[in-house]
């Protein structure tokens, strides 16, 4: 290993010589982060789920779990500042965002790592193939996660180089 560094560059290529860790492998820790409301569920409920979130998004699924849209604090703050909303009255389908980024657990961590750097996006939903939510990446977990496996891969590395061998 020549660098220790992960790269954050929106070319696919580069993010390939991280770790080939999927997304998959970080999906306890992604649905730890999985927080979801009804359409009809009123933003203090949005804001309640919020408060105690390690996270900064909310899901907000159809009756029938899918994903409709999503709230950040950062949207539902906007919205209450602007009085656009109002905490007791207004639902989360109403103020809810409907573009949001996803990615499968199937896909490299650091291709979807490198496209969130390119977006400056802090966390994506990890979905399943029938649009159902099954966890929230964040940027800070997932390169946690490649540290870790490119550390351990140095160890390896140093252990069969001293003649230790693999362990």
């Amino acid at each position: 290993m020549t660098d220790s560094t992960i790269p954050l560059q929106t070319d696919g290529a580069e993010a390939r010589n991280v770790a080939p860790l999927l997304v998959g492998s970080v999906d306890a820790l992604a649905r730890s982060r999985l927080f979801t409301v009804s359409a009809d569920a009123l933003l203090v409920e949005v804001a309640a789920q919020l408060s105690n979130a390690q996270i900064s998004v909310v899901v907000v699924c159809d009756a029938t779990g899918a994903a409709m849209g999503i709230i950040t604090e950062t949207l539902l703050v906007r919205r209450l500042g602007l009085g656009q909303a109002d905490f007791f009255s207004t639902r989360a389908g109403d103020v809810m965002t409907q573009e949001f980024t996803s990615c499968a657990p199937d896909e490299l961590l650091s291709e979807v790592l490198a496209m969130m750097h390119a977006r400056g996006l802090i966390h994506v939903l990890l979905m399943s193939a029938d649009n159902k939510p099954m966890g929230v990446l964040n940027a800070r977990d997932g390169l946690r996660a490649l540290l870790a496996a490119g550390n351990h891969e140095e160890t390896l590395l140093r252990n069969y180089v001293m003649g230790i061998g693999y362990q």
